[in-house]
C-alpha cells in the first residue's frame, strides 16, 4: 500500500522522478543539522548582516558597499562545491507548536500554501548561501535573489495542521551567476513516517554587495550518476526556459494549430441567427473570459521587506496565489459558497515560471489582476499580473505574471475569450496547462497499511 501511495506522486525516497531532486533518504547530512522555520530568516540577517530594525536599512547597505572588494573577479578564482555542500533540512513543526500553527491555518482546517511558498522562497536563497559559502568572511558579499520560480508540483490535495511539516533543499545546478534549486517538502504521517508533498525548482541569481549589478558563484562538481543526471537537467531545464521565452505570444504570432483553436472558438459563439462577426452568444456551460478577473491592492509596508529592504518575493507570491484561489473558487456562475459547501473548493496543482522581473520596493502600491484563461475538464489555469506604483513618480511597471493550475473535483465550464487579446491569454494559459508534468491524481491522504 505504501508503495502504491508514493507511485502516485511519482515519487521514491531516494529520488524524485519528475523533479529529480534529491530528497530524504539520500546519503546527505545537513552540516546544520534540523533547522527550525524561524531560524531560516535569523540564518540569512546574519549572512548579509542586517538589522531587524527598519530604521537601520540605510546604514548596513551602506556598510555592505564596502564588501564589494571581496566579490571574485572570475568563476575560476572561487572553489568548486558539492550537492551535499547546500543541503539542508529545515523543520516546520506545526504539530507541537499550536502558537505558530495559526499562522499556517485555513479557515477548512488546512495549510495556507501561501505561507509554504513563503517558506520556500526563504529557504532557496538559504540554500544558494550555503553552497557559496565561505568561512574565511564573517558577511557574505554576495546578494542572492529569486530570479524564477521554474515549477512547484503537489501531490498531495491537502496538507494537515496538525502534522509537523519538513523541508529539504539543496543546490542541483550552477551557470556562472545563476543557481538552480532542488527543494522538497514533506508531511508527518500516521505511521511516523514524512511522507512526500510537494517538488519545487527555483532558480536564483547572485548580484553584488549593492544587489545591482551579477556576481559569480562557486562552481558544482558532480560526484556520482545521480548527480550527474541532476545537474543535466538543470542545463536541459535551462534550454526549456529559453526556447519557451523564445516562442512566447509576445514575441512571435500562434502557430497553425493554436489559430485555427481561437478560429473555431470564435465560429462557436457566432449566433446562427444573425450573419454578422458582432453577434456573439456563449455556448452551453461556459463563461466569457472576462467574467472571470478579480482584482486586489496592497501597499508595501516594510514589514513585507526582505533582507536587502525591498519587498520579500515570498509575499509577493502569497498574495498573487490568494487571490487565484478565489478566483478560482469564484469561477464563473459557482460562488465561493457554492465551493465551500460542497467541500469541492479547488486546490492547487502547480505553480510554474513565475519570472521576477523587477524588485519591488517599500513603499509601492502593489496592484494584482487575476483571471482564468483556460480551463479543461476539472482544471482551472488562473494567470495573475502582478504591477507596482511609486506614490512618488505615479509609474507603473509590471514586476510578476503568476502562474497557477486548479483542481476541482467537479467539471468546471469552459472559458471564452472575446478580443485578440484575451485569444492570447486564452493560447498562454493553454501552454502553461499542457507544460504540466503530467494529469495528476492527487489524495486526500496516504493510504497506509492496516
Amino acid at each position: 500500500m505504501k508503495r502504491a501511495a508514493m507511485r502516485l506522486c511519482t515519487l521514491n525516497r531516494g529520488l524524485l522522478i519528475h523533479g529529480r531532486g534529491l530528497t530524504q533518504g539520500s546519503q546527505y547530512t545537513p552540516k546544520q543539522g534540523l533547522l527550525h522555520i524561524r531560524e531560516v530568516r535569523d540564518k540569512l540577517r546574519e549572512i548579509v548582516g542586517i538589522s531587524t530594525n527598519w530604521r537601520d536599512h540605510v546604514k548596513a547597505m551602506e556598510e555592505r558597499k564596502l564588501l564589494h572588494n571581496l566579490l571574485a573577479k572570475s568563476q575560476k578564482a572561487l572553489p568548486p562545491r558539492k550537492m551535499k555542500d547546500s543541503y539542508i533540512e529545515v523543520l516546520l513543526p506545526l504539530g507541537s507548536d499550536p502558537g505558530l500553527r495559526d499562522k499556517y491555518l485555513t479557515v477548512q482546517n488546512t495549510v495556507r500554501f501561501g505561507r509554504i511558498l513563503e517558506d520556500l522562497d526563504s529557504l532557496g536563497v538559504l540554500v544558494c548561501y550555503m553552497h557559496n559559502k565561505n568561512d574565511s568572511m564573517a558577511m557574505s558579499p554576495l546578494s542572492i535573489v529569486t530570479a524564477l520560480v521554474d515549477k512547484i508540483d503537489m501531490c498531495k490535495q491537502s496538507l494537515s495542521p496538525e502534522q509537523d511539516i519538513k523541508f529539504t533543499g539543496h543546490v542541483s545546478w550552477v551557470g556562472k551567476t545563476s543557481m538552480e534549486v532542488k527543494m522538497k517538502m514533506f508531511q508527518l504521517h500516521k505511521d511516523d513516517a514524512f511522507w512526500p508533498v510537494l517538488d519545487a525548482t527555483f532558480v536564483m541569481v547572485a548580484r553584488d554587495s549593492e544587489n545591482k549589478g551579477p556576481a559569480f558563484v562557486n562552481p558544482l562538481i558532480p560526484e556520482n550518476a545521480e548527480e550527474e543526471e541532476l545537474f543535466k537537467q538543470g542545463e536541459l531545464n535551462k534550454g526549456r526556459r529559453i526556447a519557451f521565452t523564445s516562442a512566447s505570444l509576445l514575441k512571435m504570432a500562434p502557430s497553425s494549430e493554436e489559430r485555427n483553436t481561437i478560429h473555431e472558438m470564435f465560429l462557436s459563439t457566432l449566433d446562427p441567427k444573425t450573419i454578422s462577426f458582432h453577434s456573439r452568444i456563449l455556448p452551453p456551460n461556459s463563461v466569457w473570459m472576462e467574467n472571470t478577473k478579480l482584482k486586489s491592492l496592497d501597499i508595501c509596508h516594510p514589514q513585507e521587506r526582505n533582507i536587502f529592504n525591498r519587498i520579500f518575493g515570498g509575499f509577493l507570491m502569497r498574495k498573487a496565489y490568494e487571490l487565484a484561489w478565489a478566483t478560482a473558487c469564484s469561477f464563473g456562475s459557482l460562488q465561493f459558497w457554492a465551493f465551500s459547501i460542497s467541500g469541492s473548493r479547488p486546490f492547487v496543482v502547480t505553480v510554474d515560471d513565475i519570472m521576477f522581473q523587477k524588485p519591488v520596493e517599500v513603499g509601492s502600491l502593489l496592484f494584482l489582476s487575476s483571471q482564468v484563461c483556460y480551463t479543461q475538464n476539472n482544471y482551472i489555469q488562473v494567470r495573475v499580473h502582478s504591477e507596482v506604483a511609486s506614490l512618488e513618480t505615479n509609474e507603473h511597471m509590471t514586476t510578476n505574471v503568476f502562474h497557477f493550475t486548479f483542481m476541482s473535483e467537479r467539471e468546471v465550464p469552459l472559458v471564452f475569450p472575446k478580443t485578440y487579446g484575451e485569444s492570447m491569454l486564452y493560447l498562454d494559459g493553454h501552454r502553461h496547462f499542457n507544460s504540466m508534468s503530467a494529469p495528476v491524481t492527487l489524495k486526500k491522504d496516504y493510504p497506509v497499511e492496516p
